[in-house]
């Protein structure tokens, strides 16, 4: 491999690549071998970092369901071995479990690592790292390519050392203490959840332990919970919270067993959503919501930090029921975690950072992009409003939901595309200003965004650029039936003398 193919496994903070056959079209490039050199750099990495030798490391693996896993997983173990470092095999984890390893007492691991590529098709794959300072950062997996590209070596004088933890029983046990002491029962303490049905699913992927291992021993039951066992084929639905056909999977199986709750969970449990009693889905907006209200009641007047895609009915449910301020940055979530921790350490208290698509880090849980944790909150809430007689749905009646929504994702057909992204959206700008009704929203980090008043739409867009592929996601949201199409109506002719912008999803 040269140099730019070894950068092209970059995905901002982590590494993806197709890791298996299957799909037409899609050749591998991410192997063993070249797994077991990015583990190597990553020794290297740590060692740059940390200024300890690695036979003095201890490095902790673990895997999501995916059909790669074992073998991926066999090959980095294999290069933190020929360092001279010890090797930790924690089996299926979830991303979270591998972060925690690095922060638990016992475990205190120098760094960690996930395999996992996070919802995509089965046959991608990606690495995760972690020190105890959190997940590594963009320029970290820069370096960390760049020395697996030059090949680093290390000349150990024996190998490393191997073993095995059972570390997703470990943050299990993490979890049911926290809601244990945070609901802090009068009558049974042990089993706060006693008398709730929750009916978990997992999409095949690495959460399934949150049924057993989280839930039962809190009292709850777990009858029709789905897809709980690992299968890196994903045969039933896309581990994704975003995914309709997923989110109407868990609705069904809350309204089929009259559960009191629904869980969801991506495959390596940093993304979660919800469903309440009625089959209603809690994603999204009306997730932010039901967690901004949580944390606002914990830390009065404080700063929510979202992706920049939320609806102006979260912002003003925010800022005018809950009191609190709404911050909305760029996309991406590692920019809104960056962005929460900047502001906390400029003064302004925020402890929640949280984007649309369900990253959610707590200021309480290090800042880590934990659906697990999340959870935990939304049920530590839910016991506590039970004694009260009162649900979780009850806490959010007065967000105004928007009446329709939809995002547009136009594919730019040019190898330049970020260039030619930017001069759309520039050019955007300019022909706003000739709309009556439109206005550019300010203290926007991303893109372009822009109010639409009662005559034009009565809601607004926001066109922005892909972090990473070549797309232009164009998100619409609107209070008045028809407003959606008014919006798409008055931008397609925009759009018009853009030839190399796909826009059939606009039609």
């Amino acid at each position: 491999m040269n140099a730019s193919e070894w950068m092209a496994l970059q995905n901002g903070s982590d590494i993806r690549g197709i890791a298996t056959e299957g799909i037409s079209g899609e050749s591998i490039n991410l192997t063993p071998a070249i797994v077991e050199k990015i583990a190597i750099a990553f020794v290297s990495w740590l060692k740059e970092k940390k200024k300890i030798v690695a036979e003095n490391m201890s490095i902790a693996i673990g895997r999501d369901s995916r059909i790669s896993g074992p073998a991926l997983m066999e090959a980095f173990m294999n290069g933190v071995l020929e360092t001279g470092a010890n090797g930790i095999d924690c089996n299926i984890s979830s991303t979270p479990a591998m972060y925690m390893s690095t922060i638990f007492e016992e475990t205190k691991y120098d760094g960690a690592v996930m395999l996992t590529a996070s919802h995509l098709p089965f046959n991608r794959n990606g690495i995760k790292f972690f020190t105890s300072e959190g997940g590594l950062e963009k320029k970290d997996i820069t370096r960390i390519l760049e020395l697996a590209a030059d090949n680093v070596q290390f000349t150990a004088t024996h190998k490393g050392s191997q073993s095995q933890y059972d570390l997703i029983s470990r943050y299990s046990q993490f979890l049911v203490t926290t809601i244990r002491k945070q609901v802090n029962h009068k009558t049974h303490y042990d089993t706060p959840l006693q008398g709730f049905h929750i009916v978990v699913d997992a999409g095949n992927g690495s959460g399934g332990f949150f049924a057993d291992k989280v839930l039962e021993p809190l009292g709850a039951n777990t009858k029709g919970s789905q897809f709980l066992d690992p299968d890196g084929m994903f045969p039933n639905h896309i581990p994704n919270p975003e995914n309709e056909t997923a989110m109407e999977s868990i609705q069904q199986a809350v309204l089929d067993h009259n559960a009191d709750l629904g869980i969801i969970f991506d495959t390596d449990v940093d993304r979660s959503a919800a469903v309440d009693h009625t089959g209603t889905s809690i994603n999204r907006n009306s997730l932010i919501a039901l967690i901004s209200t949580i944390i606002l009641e914990e830390h009065p007047h404080s700063t929510i930090v979202t992706d920049s895609i939320t609806s102006d009915g979260l912002t003003d449910y925010i800022e005018n029921e809950l009191h609190g301020i709404h911050h909305r940055f760029q996309r991406g979530y590692k920019n809104v975690i960056n962005e929460a921790i900047r502001l906390n350490n400029a003064g302004q208290e925020s402890w929640l950072a949280i984007e649309t698509s369900g990253h959610a880090a707590l200021k309480e849980n290090y800042f880590l992009d934990d659906g697990a944790f999340l959870i935990t909150k939304l049920l530590v809430k839910a016991a506590m409003l039970r004694q009260k007689g009162e649900t979780l749905v009850s806490l959010t009646l007065k967000m105004l939901m928007p009446l329709e929504s939809k995002e547009i994702r136009l594919k730019i057909k040019v190898p330049a595309f970020k260039e030619y992204g930017n001069k759309v959206i520039a050019d955007l700008t300019e022909y706003v200003k000739t709309i009556e009704g439109w206005s550019i929203v300010p203290k926007n980090y991303e893109g372009i965004r822009v109010s639409c008043n009662a005559n034009s739409g009565n809601g607004w867009f926001l066109l922005r650029l892909s972090l990473h592929d070549p797309v232009i996601p164009l998100n619409i949201e609107s209070n008045q039936t028809g407003g959606v199409e008014k919006i798409a109506a008055q931008l397609r002719d925009f759009f018009k003398g853009y030839d190399d912008l796909d826009k059939s999803q606009l039609s």
